[in-house]
């Protein structure tokens, strides 16, 4: 779906002052999927934007350029590059601002490290390795772009086990790829005051669940809001879903469903079989007409990891983009509050615990989520209050130190 998330054009960021921050609901995939992205601008407009390359794509795209490339990512200020020529550096640089823009060259410059793969081979082992799903306590797989390698998360030492013999059958060199232990990915449905207007990282409810707000939009010329597609009636279905805020309740109607893309077997990789996938966990509910809406606005609690869920202010949107590896995200929610920590994996294919859903190319993040988190919008700070939004939280690890998101590029895409 395309969502463009609009633009914040007025802040009052006092008005609500000292109210509880309910909004996002930690350990659950909620997803917009199947909804035309909005994106907001200065004047509530809609703009329908072109697809959206996954960030795996973007990574091909640099490598079609230059086939010595094989991946990047952040540390501090400078921009790591793989190449297996480093002659091939001049190349990269122009491939990279190329296919990503001349801002992603940081100011402390790129610095080339030895590949041994270029992304071009990893991409398509990774293809093969797509059939590890079928493996129980297989987690997640991803092309790794800080260490030139594959990656597969497992939970069990028999699933590590059980996947270095797959690989071989596969015809993929063992010493490209990393097994690494790690704790499996859930669902969660748990700031909480009634809040007007309505803004991103507030708490909602549906049914006898709770979740956060993702970000105010407007698709196809209808005002409403993104949520996660498993914060509603039913995951990957349009049953009208009504959403409140802060409770179920007369008078605290919201908005109501309408667009929840399926779960489809067309979006899986063709090896992935017995499961069903999407980009993003993502849904589109339109405004009620009655209710007033800060367009392109996130509530700001008083204190990041900290748990506060006291709102002192408002974050606002100026633009939309990609993580990288390396880089620091935040997310606000209505069980954790503002949280924020590094990106330490990107374009992760993601099994959901209990589910044969796959949530294909999402982020990961090393920030704590708590249940309820789920919705949570995900964005970077610019500058001051001004922020890129990244995308939306779905879901997060058993014990709350991690959590994995949809970037808006994903939810964005003509077929979510």
């Amino acid at each position: 779906m395309e969502i463009i998330p609009e633009n914040g054009v007025a802040m009052d960021s006092f008005r609500r002052f000292r109210r509880l921050v309910l909004a996002v609901a930690v350990i659950a995939l909620l997803v917009v999927a199947t909804l035309p992205a909005v994106r907001s601008t200065p004047f509530g407009l809609p703009v329908i934007i072109d697809r959206k390359m996954t960030l795996d794509e973007s990574f091909a795209a640099v490598a079609s350029r230059v086939p010595g490339f094989g991946g990047m990512y952040l540390q501090g200020n400078v921009l790591m590059v793989y190449l297996t020529n480093p002659s091939q550096q001049a190349a990269a640089v122009g491939a990279i601002q190329t296919v990503f823009g001349p801002d992603r060259i940081p100011a402390a410059g790129v610095q080339i490290l030895p590949a041994r793969y270029g992304f071009t081979q990893l991409a398509a082992w990774h293809s093969r390795m797509v059939g590890l799903f079928n493996l129980p306590g297989v987690i997640l797989t991803d092309i790794d772009e800080k260490t030139n390698q594959l990656k597969v998360g497992v939970a069990t030492a028999w699933s590590a086990s059980a996947v270095g013999a797959r690989l071989t059958q596969y015809g993929i060199p063992r010493d490209a790829v990393r097994i690494v232990p790690m704790q499996p990915f859930v669902q969660t449905a748990a700031l909480r005051d009634q809040i007007r207007p309505i803004e991103g990282g507030i708490q909602i409810a549906f049914s006898m669940f709770l979740c956060t707000q993702g970000f105010n939009g407007v698709r196809a010329g209808v005002n409403g809001f993104v949520v996660n597609s498993h914060c509603t009636d039913v995951q990957g279905q349009n049953t009208g879903t009504q959403h409140y805020q802060p409770t179920v309740g007369n008078g605290n109607l919201i908005g109501q469903e309408i667009a929840d893309p399926a779960y489809t077997l067309d979006k899986c990789p063709l090896s992935l079989i017995g499961h069903l996938c999407r980009y993003s966990d993502s849904a589109y509910s339109q405004r009620d007409a009655g209710v007033t809406a800060d367009q392109g606005f996130i509530a700001r609690t008083d204190g990041v990891n900290t748990g506060s869920l006291t709102i002192s202010g408002q974050f606002r949107i100026v633009s939309e983009g990609a993580s990288t590896v390396g880089q620091t995200v935040n997310k606000v929610g209505r069980t954790t509050g503002w949280t924020s920590g590094q990106v330490t994996d990107t374009c992760v294919d993601v099994l959901v615990l209990g589910s044969l859903d796959a949530e294909i190319c999402q982020d990961i993040v090393s920030a704590k989520v708590g249940a309820g988190d789920s919705g949570s919008p995900v964005f970077a700070i610019t500058s001051g209050n001004d922020v890129e939004l990244r995308g939306i939280l779905w879901g997060g690890n058993l014990d709350g130190t991690v959590f994995v998101y949809s970037p808006i590029a994903n939810i964005e895409r003509a077929d979510e």
